[in-house]
Order: structure tokens, then C-alpha cells, then sequence
């Protein structure tokens, strides 16, 4: 435990962080997943979830969770998956 007021507060604020960081880097790994799938097997709403899954990347990188380089090594790979499958 702190002793200084103003770690148990940064304490507090971290947990905050950490809650909502998991929170948009789990919904981000779902978005993936399901762009994953949706490319596995290519039908009208492909292009949709890896449309739904940049749009979360670029979203995590403005939050500071992803490097700006890892999401677009992210994003590279879906799209070019994406033209492969058209």
C-alpha cells in the first residue's frame, strides 16, 4: 500500500486505465476475429468487417494501446487478404 496521497490516487487511475485498455483491446481482438473469419469464407460482408476492423485499429492507436506500426501491419495483412479473396 501507498503511504503518499498522490500514489494511492495514481494507484487508483492506473486500475481505471487498465480496466478500460482491456476493455477496447479485447472488443479490438473480437473485431479481428470476426474480419478473420468473414475473409476465411468470402461472401457480401467481407469488405464490411475489415472496414468495422481498420476503423478499430486506427481507434486503439489514437488511444495509445497498439503501436502505430503494429496497426498498420494489422491493417495491411486484412487488406491485402481482402483483395486476395476478391
Amino acid at each position: 500500500m501507498p503511504n503518499i496521497k498522490s500514489a494511492s490516487k495514481r494507484v487508483k487511475t492506473q486500475a481505471a486505465r487498465a480496466l478500460r485498455n482491456k476493455a477496447v483491446k479485447s472488443n479490438l481482438k473480437s473485431t479481428l476475429k470476426k474480419a478473420d473469419a468473414a475473409l476465411a469464407t468470402p461472401g457480401e460482408n467481407t469488405a464490411e468487417a475489415v472496414k468495422t476492423a481498420v476503423i478499430k485499429l486506427d481507434q486503439a492507436v489514437t488511444k495509445g494501446i497498439l503501436h502505430k506500426n503494429n496497426a498498420a501491419r494489422k491493417k495491411s495483412r486484412l487488406v491485402k487478404l481482402l483483395n486476395a479473396a476478391k
